[in-house]
């Protein structure tokens, strides 16, 4: 099935749609429109079934095929929320909500789910029924782990469940791997308590500046010579926060970072080496300090057979050739990881092409690639539910 004319058809319908989710991105949670819209849109290309308030602001719409004997059921993953961003792009349908920002592409992951979703009630050519995901609050909020909460794979009866994310990689090319294939996202607060004190009189003080700069160094000794080197582990810090004026050593700091790692060995091995090494570099200068570690969204591990499934129907559209099966891991995390601990299932990389990357002010998503996520979607559908 390379993309089919119907799919070829949708094209500029599914553009418009991109560039309007585009120009009115909402974030988190926080989606009245977004679901609306969604669900408007559900109910327009003919689902059998629209359901909203799934993990608070989710939206699921169900397609029956001409047959349902099969009893298997199927579903699609896309998540809906924007970024906190100010967007540079300049482009005509550029967002008009100030400080928030589709950069990561969820607009065209909503298009293209809905176009493959009118492709398929349309043509209904598949023995099972296909349950559309629209997902709420992936950029950190945890909405994965909330629609499972609220019961999404049990009420619809999901058996399998997948997901598709654009990437920077050549256009017309799908990633797809077994596996870990991407990082679990922890966040950490470390707050240091010394003794504040006069800019003049140091020796009076216990300077929590100097001791917060002195733990941001010691923690990345815990990748060099804890972790093993053949394992993968990253500690940023991102935030530091301390003091209000020129000549006053305040009394606390407070910073903040992330911590990413591929394996639960090991990231449990770094929480306790930061815990142990941030409160030892704070005594050692006489001052406190506490670690507050908060688990994010788990590894994406995807299942070894729902990923043959997933490579199999990218290269039905692309071709073998174009579906790299050895992309390492990356770094980066995705909360479909919640659904994939609950169903087994697959999360593979759309090449978009692109000079800016994801959460860039000045990125923007791919409309070329609309028709090839969309046909995916129809494929992955009718080969894992044969009519």
């Amino acid at each position: 099935m390379p993309i089919v004319n119907r799919i070829a058809g949708l094209h500029d319908e599914a553009t418009r749609w991109r560039r309007d989710f585009h120009a009115h991105p909402e974030l988190l949670f926080d989606l009245p429109r977004t679901s609306r819209v969604v669900a408007e849109r559900l109910a327009g290309i003919g689902c059998d079934e629209v359901v909203t308030g799934i993990g608070r602001s989710g939206v699921v719409g169900v397609i029956r095929g001409r047959s349902t004997a099969s009893g298997r059921v199927v579903g699609l993953r896309s998540d809906m929320d924007a970024l906190p961003l100010t967007e540079i792009t300049g482009l005509p349908y550029a967002s008009t909500v100030p400080g928030k920002m589709h950069a990561c592409g969820h607009d065209g992951h909503m298009a293209m789910l809905l176009g493959a979703g009118k492709y398929l009630a349309e043509t209904r050519h598949f023995d099972g029924t296909a349950v559309l995901i629209f997902q709420p609050a992936e950029e950190g909020g945890g909405g994965a782990r909330e629609m499972v909460a609220d019961g999404l794979m049990e009420r619809f009866a999901i058996q399998e469940v997948y997901g598709m994310h654009n990437s920077p990689d050549p256009v017309g090319t799908f990633a797809v791997r077994s596996g870990a294939s991407s990082a679990a996202a922890d966040r950490i607060h470390i707050h240091v308590e010394g003794k504040g004190g006069h800019a003049a009189r140091p020796h009076e003080a216990v300077d929590t500046v100097l001791v917060a700069s002195q733990i941001v160094i010691a923690v990345q000794s815990v990748l060099s010579r804890n972790v093993d080197p053949l394992e993968s582990a990253v500690v940023s810090i991102c935030a530091f926060n301390a003091g209000f004026t020129d000549n006053v050593i305040p009394q606390t700091a407070d910073l903040m970072g992330s911590v990413r790692t591929l394996s639960k060995g090991v990231q449990a091995l770094v929480e306790q080496r930061l815990r142990t090494t941030i409160e030892d570099t704070a005594a050692a200068y006489g001052a406190t300090a506490t670690l507050t570690y908060t688990h994010g969204a788990p590894m994406v591990v995807n299942h070894a057979d729902e990923s043959e499934h997933a490579a199999l129907a990218a290269a039905d559209i692309v071709g073998i050739g174009n579906v790299r099966r050895d992309k390492p891991p990356s770094m980066g995390s995705e909360d479909f990881s919640f659904m994939l601990e609950a169903r087994p299932g697959c999360m593979v990389g759309i090449g978009q092409g692109g000079a800016f990357g994801v959460h860039h002010p000045a990125y923007d998503f791919n409309d070329e690639i609309l028709p090839i996520g969309m046909s995916y979607w129809a494929r992955l559908v009718e080969t894992r539910m044969p009519a």
